[in-house]
């Protein structure tokens, strides 16, 4: 590794050492996550992870291929009564967990949606500022700025975001309205480079998405609504405005979503959401399209105690994007993960994840994936959600159409199952 590779490599650690060398003498707020493992697949190779080609996530237990991990920094950094600011940071690390050492890529051609190689990628996710009670008229809401993840709403069990606007912006949060706490964002996302007739000109499109909600509307005992609406609309020069290719550059997305609370000793999530045109490929992020369209999504979720001793995670999902163009497709998911408390350390977790996925256009075939998994897991505490966790895992998928497997080549092409196993651990803190 040459000199200058290594100033590149080093240049997160150092951003992250200045931050706290720049902040007074107190605690800091450390907090992160992290995944990594080994595994293999039946009859040699590395691990295979099983994903239905075209639909947007998988399930997760013991169907993980890669080191991730985030780390985060933040603090605190002035406090006069009750105005506040707070300073927060996050680095992100993903490789392919295959070797001892695995080095960030060094090129600059990677981007946000840019898919890791064999060395692995590091990412600035979140830098940001946010001040407490700055506005007089407004206590206890918050103003931010910077880059940050934003009111994500995701599914554990397949790491599916179906709501999140994520990514470089400003805004305001948590304003009481005595009813409801709203927010409002305005948050950029970048989508590559533009080309006008074939011929690139390396300017990007800059996507803005304007996000506004009302959360924790009280509309029965122990159940919460919350409502969003996103626009989003691409920030187009005038060259790409006259661009004939490009006349479509917005989407809405609207949702709906309601939280029951003591339910069956967990919870209840039901999302309803709607959207249109450039808003539709992503999870109310606007993206770049030159089709018409709109989209159904209906997500339910929750996690519920069956006994004292076994909880389980479900959720089912129904996707059914249209356009014009026929390029969209129905997406129907449903997985639930069932948990064995042998003791307060030691659990048995069970998963079970079917995706079907149906093209719009004719001809094209539908595809499906079945995949199973048990686990033997050491955890910190009895909660389905306590981590650290250390499991030993194997999982095994079945498929009628094509697969992608996201990190090994140990499927042959026309194979229709495969089997894995592997031991992995997970953390957030």
């Amino acid at each position: 590794m040459n000199p200058q590779q290594s100033v590149r490599l080093l240049q997160p650690t150092l951003l992250c050492t200045a931050l706290l060398a720049a902040m007074p003498a107190q605690a800091v707020d450390f907090h992160g996550y992290l995944r990594s493992g080994i595994g293999a697949t039946a009859g040699g190779g590395d691990q295979a992870c099983f994903q239905a080609a075209g639909a947007p996530a998988k399930y997760r237990l013991g169907n993980e291929c890669e080191t991730y991990a985030e780390i985060g920094l933040g603090q605190e950094v002035w406090k006069e009564g009750e105005k506040s600011f707070y300073v927060d940071s996050m680095i992100a690390y993903v490789s392919r967990q295959g070797n001892d050492y695995e080095a960030t890529r060094t090129n600059a051609d990677g981007g946000a949606n840019h898919p890791f190689d064999e060395a692995g990628d590091v990412a600035i996710r979140q830098f940001n500022v946010v001040g407490n009670n700055l506005i007089e008229s407004l206590p206890g809401a918050d103003i931010w700025a910077g880059k940050r993840y934003y009111k994500r709403h995701d599914v554990h069990i397949n790491d599916y975001y179906y709501w999140d606007v994520s990514g470089p912006g400003a805004g305001i949060e948590d304003i009481d309205l005595g009813f409801a706490k709203a927010s409002f964002a305005w948050i950029r996302n970048t989508d590559g480079d533009y080309v006008y007739q074939g011929s690139g000109t390396g300017t990007n499109l800059a996507n803005d998405t304007l996000d506004f909600r009302l959360a924790e509307i009280d509309v029965n005992p122990n159940g919460k609504l919350e409502i969003g609406y996103d626009y989003g609309k691409a920030n187009l020069t005038d060259e790409q405005e006259s661009d004939p290719g490009y006349t479509d550059q917005k989407g809405h997305l609207v949702t709906l979503e309601h939280t029951q609370a003591s339910w069956f000793g967990g919870y209840n999530k039901l999302a309803v959401q709607y959207g249109t045109d450039g808003i539709i490929g992503s999870s109310g992020r606007n993206s770049t399209g030159n089709s018409d369209g709109d989209m159904l999504r209906l997500v339910n979720q929750g996690v519920v105690g069956i006994t004292d001793d076994i909880e389980m995670m479900y959720v089912q999902i129904y996707e059914d994007r249209d356009f014009d163009n026929e390029s969209g497709q129905t997406w129907t998911s449903f997985g639930v993960r069932p948990v064995y408390k042998w003791s307060d350390v030691m659990s048995t977790a069970f998963e079970f994840g079917y995706d079907y996925v149906d093209p719009q256009a004719d001809g094209l075939d539908s595809r499906d994936l079945k995949k199973f998994t048990i686990a033997q897991q050491w955890s910190a505490g009895r909660s389905f959600w306590a981590r650290p966790q250390i499991r030993v895992f194997a999982t095994y998928a079945m498929w009628d159409g094509d697969t992608y497997q996201a990190a090994s080549e140990s499927i042959d092409v026309g194979d229709d199952d495969g089997l894995t196993f592997g031991v992995q651990a997970e953390a957030w803190w």
